[in-house]
């Protein structure tokens, strides 16, 4: 408090204790009381806030409230880093079973019988090439000397060239057939080919004439290859490998299946 705010207060109560004087004095002398306000006081100074009171009591628990919406689908995180691999363990060690003794050597047993006859096994071929215009009309175009292992096995002879037969007038015909060691095949027919034409013409062709063979023995085979006339046609302008290379292929078979084997009229 000021010295202002204390004078105040000092004159107020000054004048409060006159006046109650003078009431006394008038009371005593006239014989009645009197009343008489005085001025309003100065307010006082405000009180200090009083201690915080207790905590109330627990109240009721709520009812539960109804279910949200169902929130979006947040972002997908980040992959991972990678987790370090494990080291490999030992190798773990079986038991191991007891080597038993190391019997007595047998007597040789009886030979067996006598197996049937075996099959080639490996293949056995031969070629042979060759770049040769041949203008012959008849005769032999090429020979392959060929060493065949088996009797019983078959040749299979292919022959590939160009051919031509020409003629002044239509229908003429040239035949291209293979002969082993001089004499065409019978086992079981012979291996050819023809070329017909009907019309004058002068078209080389490449052709392939090829067959299996039987009835051959082994050893050393003379495999050729022959042109002349068809049956029933004479003589015409023939041409062999114009322009191009020619190719006799030998290769030896295993015998065939027999028992499927049929002729044909």
């Amino acid at each position: 408090m000021n010295i202002r705010s204390t004078l105040q207060y000092f004159y107020a109560a000054l004048t409060l204790f006159h006046i109650n004087v003078e009431g006394n004095s008038l009371k005593s002398d006239q014989g009645y009381a009197s009343v008489c306000s005085g001025l309003p006081g100065i307010p006082g100074t405000p009180g200090h806030n009083g201690l915080p009171g207790r905590d109330g009591l627990q109240g009721h628990k709520g009812s539960e409230g109804t279910k949200g919406a169902k929130g979006s689908k947040g972002a997908t995180g980040k992959t991972g880093p990678k987790g370090s691999s494990s080291e490999k363990g030992p190798i773990g060690i079986g038991q191991m079973g007891l080597r038993g003794e190391k019997g007595a050597k047998g007597n040789l047993g009886d030979p067996g019988p006598r197996g049937e006859n075996g099959t080639v096994n490996s293949i056995n071929w031969k070629q042979c090439v060759w770049n040769k215009q041949d203008p012959k009309d008849t005769g032999l175009i090429q020979e392959c000397v060929f060493k065949k292992r088996h009797s019983s096995t078959a040749l299979k002879v292919t022959y590939g060239a160009t051919m031509r037969v020409q003629c002044s007038r239509g229908g003429c015909c040239g035949r291209w057939y293979v002969t082993f060691n001089g004499a065409e095949c019978s086992g079981p027919m012979a291996i050819d080919g023809v070329v017909y034409v009907s019309i004058k013409s002068n078209v080389h062709r490449p052709r392939q004439i090829e067959g299996l063979c039987e009835n051959i023995p082994s050893g050393l085979i003379r495999v050729a290859v022959h042109v002349g006339n068809c049956a029933s046609y004479g003589t015409s302008d023939r041409e062999s490998g114009w322009n191009s290379g020619s190719r006799i292929m030998i290769e030896e078979y295993p015998q065939s299946q027999n028992e499927l084997s049929a002729t044909f009229d």
